[in-house]
C-alpha cells in the first residue's frame, strides 16, 4: 500500500467513520454498515469481484445465523422456554449469584458443540424470563451470555468458526484439539467467574424470595415440543460428525438443513403461518453483519496484511515466541472490530508464508492439504485462535453472538451503546488474553523441553 494510495485511503476513513457512528451511537448500527457500504460502492472500490468473495466468506456465518434463528424460533410455540426458564429458576434460589454462575452451566456446554450466535438466540427467552422473575436488568445477564459463548467455542475445534478454520487448515482432528488447546479454552472460560462480582455487583448481590409451589406448567403441545427439539437434536449431532460422512455435510449446510426440518415441522403441526417465524427472524443483524462482512473484504483490499507478511521475517527473525504474542495482541484488537474468520483467513496466509521464508516448512506448507506441521509452530496457530476467538468479546461488534445478544436486547425495549458493551468486554478480554498468552507460553515451554 503505498503513502497516497486513494482506495486504501478511502477505505479506513470509511471504515474508521462507521466505527465512530456506532461507537458513539449517533446512528443504528445496521444504517451506519450499509452507508459505508454504499460509500465504497459509490466510489468503485467496492466491486462486483469483491461480492462474489465476500460470497465464499460470509454465507457460512450468515447460514448459520439464519438457520439457528428458525430453530429457535420455531421452538417458542412448544412452551419449553418456560419449562426451563422455571427449572432454572427454581436453580437460582433467589440468589443472583447463583443465577450468573448458573450460566456457565447453561450455556458452555451447549457452545461447545453450537455455533455461538445459535446459543444465545435459543437461551435467550429462558435467560430474559429468570432475570425478571428475579426483578433484575436482563441487559447484562444476555451480555455476559454473548461472552461466555464466545469463550465456551474453544472447548472443541468445532466450537466456534475461527478456531476451525484453523485448526481444520494445520490438519489439526478433533481429539488433537481436545489434548493440545482444549485446556486452555476451559482456563479463559474459568478466568471471567472472577470478574463478574466487580462486572455484575448489583446482580451478584440480589436476593430475591420465590414463590413456594413454583412448578412449570406442563406442555401445551408435547409432540410439537419433542420433534421440535428432535430438530434441534439433529443438528447439534449434525454438528458434530457432519464431517464423518462420506459426503461431509458442513455446519453452514447443517443450520439449512435444520432450518428447513424446523418448518417442516412448524407446517405439518399448524402451529402458525411460515410467515410468522419468518417475520420474527432477526433481519436487521444479518443485514448488519453482511455488511461487516463486505467492510473487511474492502479493509482488505489496502494491503496492509500483505505488507505486514513481508516484513514479518524481516522483523521477528525465527522467534515464534514472540511472533506469538504478537499475534495474540493484534489479532485479539483486530477481531474487536473486524469479522474474525476474514482476518483468521488472511493471517493463516500469512503466518504460513513466514515460514516458509524462514525455512521452518517447505513451500509445500502453502498447499491447503499440507499438514506436517512441526510441533513448534503448532503454538503460533493456536495462539491464533485464542486471539481470533477472545478477541471479539472486547466489543459489540466483535462477534456475531454479541450483535445478536445486543439485537434481541433492543427488540425488548433495552437497546445497547457501544460502549456499554465494552464496559463488560474489555475487563474480560483483557484477562482472557493474558491467559492466553501463558498458555501458549506453557506450550511452547513443554515443546523445548
Amino acid at each position: 500500500m503505498g503513502p497516497f494510495d486513494f482506495p486504501a485511503t478511502i477505505t479506513l476513513i470509511v471504515f474508521a467513520s462507521v466505527i465512530l457512528l456506532i461507537a458513539f451511537d449517533l446512528i443504528d448500527m445496521m444504517l451506519a454498515a450499509l452507508m459505508g457500504v454504499s460509500t465504497l460502492i459509490v466510489l468503485g472500490i467496492f466491486t462486483a469481484e469483491d461480492v462474489i468473495s465476500i460470497s465464499k466468506t460470509a454465507e457460512g456465518t450468515i447460514a448459520l445465523l439464519f438457520g439457528g434463528m428458525v430453530v429457535a424460533r420455531t421452538l417458542v410455540p412448544t412452551g419449553i422456554f418456560e419449562y426451563i426458564g422455571t427449572a432454572f429458576l427454581r436453580a437460582t434460589r433467589g440468589s443472583g449469584k447463583r443465577f450468573l454462575l448458573g450460566l456457565f452451566v447453561l450455556v458452555a456446554p451447549l457452545c461447545a458443540v453450537l455455533p455461538n450466535a445459535t446459543t444465545v438466540i435459543i437461551l435467550a427467552p429462558i435467560i430474559i424470563r429468570v432475570a425478571t422473575a428475579l426483578e433484575i436488568d436482563f441487559v447484562g445477564p444476555l451480555l455476559v451470555t454473548a461472552i461466555i459463548s464466545n469463550s465456551a467455542g474453544m472447548l472443541t475445534l468445532v466450537g466456534d468458526p475461527a478456531t476451525f478454520l484453523v485448526g481444520s487448515s494445520i490438519g489439526m482432528t478433533f481429539s488433537g484439539y481436545l489434548q493440545k488447546v482444549s485446556l486452555g479454552g476451559l482456563l479463559a472460560l474459568l478466568s471471567i467467574i472472577p470478574l463478574m462480582p466487580k462486572l455484575m455487583k448489583n446482580i451478584w448481590q440480589v436476593r430475591r424470595p420465590l414463590p413456594v409451589n413454583l412448578r412449570a406448567k406442563p406442555l401445551e403441545r408435547p409432540w410439537f415440543a419433542a420433534f421440535s427439539l428432535m430438530v434441534l437434536l439433529v443438528m447439534v449431532l449434525l454438528f458434530i460428525f457432519g464431517d464423518k460422512v462420506p459426503w461431509k455435510i458442513v455446519p453452514p449446510g447443517v443450520a439449512i438443513i435444520a432450518a428447513t426440518l424446523a418448518l417442516l415441522v412448524i407446517y405439518a403441526a399448524k402451529v402458525e403461518p411460515l410467515t410468522n417465524v419468518l417475520k420474527d427472524i432477526d433481519w436487521q443483524t444479518i443485514i448488519f453483519l453482511t455488511c461487516l462482512f463486505c467492510l473487511v473484504q474492502a479493509f482488505t483490499k489496502t494491503g496492509i496484511l500483505e505488507t505486514l507478511s513481508q516484513n514479518l521475517y524481516t522483523w521477528f527473525g525465527t522467534n515464534l515466541v514472540l511472533i506469538s504474542l504478537i499475534i495474540i495482541g493484534g489479532v485479539g484488537f483486530s477481531s474487536s472490530l473486524l469479522a474474525n474468520i476474514p482476518i483468521v483467513a488472511a493471517m493463516l496466509l500469512m503466518v504460513k508464508g513466514y515460514m516458509v521464508i524462514a525455512q521452518l516448512v517447505p513451500d509445500l506448507a502453502l498447499d491447503p492439504t499440507f499438514i506436517d506441521w512441526p510441533a513448534r509452530a503448532i503454538p503460533v496457530f493456536v495462539a491464533m485462535m485464542f486471539a481470533a476467538t477472545l478477541g471479539g468479546n472486547a466489543t459489540l461488534i466483535g462477534a456475531s453472538a454479541n450483535v445478536v445478544s445486543t439485537g434481541i436486547c433492543a427488540a425488548n425495549g433495552k437497546p445497547v451503546s457501544f460502549v456499554t458493551f465494552m464496559r463488560y468486554g474489555i475487563p474480560v478480554t483483557l484477562c482472557q488474553l493474558a491467559v492466553a498468552a501463558l498458555y501458549v507460553l506453557g506450550m511452547f515451554y513443554f515443546v523445548g523441553r
